[in-house]
């Protein structure tokens, strides 16, 4: 009973359930749960995760929440893939939230894989594969605080988080870019324990585009004078974007993702700066460390001096500043997603 209840709750999830066809029942099955199945960045995974299941010979189910933040259709994802006997789980968690679940799934015998951000704790999974999220978002700050020059000194920055909660990529993002400009944090693990004044505040933007354009009017109101823009991705760009341009307004922007989309506003001179990661080949390894565990049973390692593997993540510019390693936009158009 308590089987069909749980599968009856993952139909009722705003999810794209999607089994890879043409493998033998008995094949191994790996369940991929991300944020979203709107997002770009979660639909390359997808893809990616799904391509590379059928090549490994493995079954292949892929969740979504309805929205960043919808712990519970993840939690409910979870427990069908227990139920399912599942082999392993690449998970992109909504909060920490989800921890409870992923324990059992472990006690399972099942192997879980943090994609793009490690959970809280990190090793409440077997292993993660991401971008470093901090250096990502230090790299930003290195080119907006040497692309200011002596205005740095009294820069009016807003900060353009992804959500209420410390979740761990937009407090690495957040303190990244903070740590690169050269602006202490109190606290590494919480948003908003700096001091500096040259903070005006920080708004969350729940990673989209009218999220960004909210948040900027926000902070617009409290400090007209805005001339640095941190966001937490690239749709939360645009929005800022388009409030700094209603209000007649002009800032730097600087971002994270990498998308295609991103990378044509870096062209576009929209955006300064974006850091980008790679979802594909996030989701490439994790499955193929999945094939691995079903066949020997032996669980990824971390990158050298690390607690996670590192996907690694690049610097797009038009503006290259020395010091900050960059490529082009003309360039990062030949590597984007989306």
């Amino acid at each position: 009973m308590k089987k069909l209840q749980l599968l009856a709750g993952a139909a009722m999830m705003a999810v794209a359930v999607a089994a890879v066809p043409a493998y033998a029942a008995d094949a191994p099955l790996i369940g991929l749960i991300t944020k979203t199945n709107t997002n770009p960045y979660f639909v390359k995974m997808k893809a990616g995760f799904e391509a590379e299941a059928k090549k490994d010979g493995l079954r292949a189910q892929a969740f979504a929440g309805k929205a960043d933040g919808d712990s519970d259709s993840q939690i409910t994802a979870i427990e069908n893939l227990i139920a399912a006997h599942a082999k392993g789980i690449l998970i992109t968690a909504s909060s920490s939230a989800v921890v409870p679940a992923i324990e059992k799934a472990r006690k399972a015998g099942i192997l879980v894989i943090a994609l793009d951000s490690p959970l809280q704790p990190a090793n409440a999974a077997d292993a993660t594969f991401a971008t470093d999220n901090f250096l990502a978002g230090e790299l930003i700050g290195k080119w907006a605080h040497a692309t200011m020059g002596a205005g740095a000194a009294t820069a009016k920055i807003a900060m353009l988080d992804l959500a209420t909660g410390d979740i761990p990529v937009d407090v690495l993002r957040d303190t990244g870019f903070l740590k690169g400009f050269g602006i202490p944090v109190k606290d590494p693990n919480k948003n908003g324990t700096e001091t500096d004044k040259r903070i005006v505040g920080h708004e969350v933007t729940a990673g989209a585009e009218d999220g960004g354009r909210k948040a900027m009017e926000n902070l617009l109101q409290k400090n007209p004078g805005i001339n640095l823009v941190y966001n937490i991705n690239e749709p939360a760009a645009a929005g800022a974007y388009q409030a700094l341009k209603a209000a007649g307004k002009k800032a730097l922007i600087v971002a994270i993702d990498g998308s295609c989309d991103g990378v044509k506003n870096v062209k576009a001179g929209i955006i300064g700066a974006t850091s980008m990661q790679f979802p594909l080949l996030m989701a490439k390894l994790g499955v193929d460390a999945v094939a691995k565990f079903a066949k020997t049973g032996e669980k990824p390692k971390n990158s050298p001096g690390l607690s996670f593997f590192n996907t690694g993540t690049t610097l797009i510019t038009d503006h290259p500043v020395k010091g900050v390693p960059s490529i082009t936009s003309a360039e990062g158009l030949k590597k984007c997603w989306g």
